[in-house]
């Protein structure tokens, strides 16, 4: 049983007690966006990031918050001292509301936050993780939206192939993983990831952003070929921090084990994270 405080429009719950209606269009059609961010130690990580995307999703979807960033900070730091869980997941949800029709927007949108108890899988991270690709381009993949349809059509296909997750490509063009980000490390040290028709994740931005001259971070058209040469590769997300990838479609990835860059990324990350909490 799940006691902890949710947040519903304006109003909080506990989980169980905590309901939205089958109309609305997040049932009806999928429609609606969310975001996502850890707290560790009680303290948000990259809130601010998170919130820009949070807010920029909203707009390109054409629903409307309805609160001030100030204002929502203020809800979030509310159900943070209800739950009181140190290291968490809060999700921040914006559906397309109460569709009269099941089809057209509502007026109003709902707005549904969740916190649970999350902890980095780093079992995952110490050993590294086998992807499979496949050619798929997600549709408006620069909004963060509830479509994840592919993706879980697609796990019997992941299990097939041994793997842990699915790399997208566009006809050999690399993209992204459902949930993360993907990059490469080339013969040259160079570590590089897509730049279009992506979902640009704020563990990726702050990765590009990094201030480190031995190690060239840039965003560069990668393709499936590119992967043979690679020496070492990862996928970033909130949930993953940076993964190692140790295989793609059954073939090493470098020698196939995690590399020196990934693990000095890893460090350089943790680092800038530690700096970068509180509400």
């Amino acid at each position: 049983m799940n006691n902890n405080f949710v947040f519903i429009n304006d109003a909080f719950f506990q989980a169980e007690h905590s309901a939205i209606l089958i109309k609305d269009l997040s049932v009806q059609r999928g429609y609606g966006i969310f975001d996502f961010f850890k707290t560790v130690n009680s303290k948000p990580v990259f809130l601010d990031d998170h919130l820009d995307r949070f807010y920029y999703s909203a707009a390109q979807m054409h629903l409307q918050v309805g609160l001030s960033r100030s204002q929502l900070k203020e809800i979030l730091a509310e159900l943070m001292k209800r739950n009181n869980l140190p290291d968490s997941g809060i999700r921040i949800t914006l559906t397309g509301g109460y569709s009269e029709d099941g089809y057209n927007l509502a007026e109003k949108p709902n707005l549904i936050i969740t916190q649970n108890s999350f902890a980095i899988n780093q079992q995952a991270i110490n050993k590294g993780i086998k992807l499979v690709t496949y050619n798929y381009q997600r549709q408006l993949s620069h909004i963060k939206t509830l479509d994840y349809l592919t993706a879980i059509w697609l796990q019997p296909y992941i299990k097939e192939h041994a793997a842990e997750d699915v790399l997208y490509h566009n006809n050999g063009a690399l993209r992204e993983c459902p949930r993360a980000n993907f990059f490469l490390v080339t013969a040259a040290n160079e570590v590089l990831t897509a730049g279009e028709s992506i979902l640009k994740g704020i563990t990726r931005k702050n990765i590009l952003n990094l201030v480190q001259t031995d190690i060239l971070v840039a965003e560069r058209a990668i393709t499936l070929d590119d992967l043979a040469t690679a020496k070492e590769a990862f996928i970033t997300s909130t949930t993953k921090n940076i993964m190692p990838v140790t295989s793609i479609d059954g073939k090493n990835i470098g020698n196939g084990t995690i590399g020196p860059v990934t693990s000095k990324l890893q460090e350089l990350l943790r680092q800038k994270a530690s700096t970068a909490t509180g509400i």
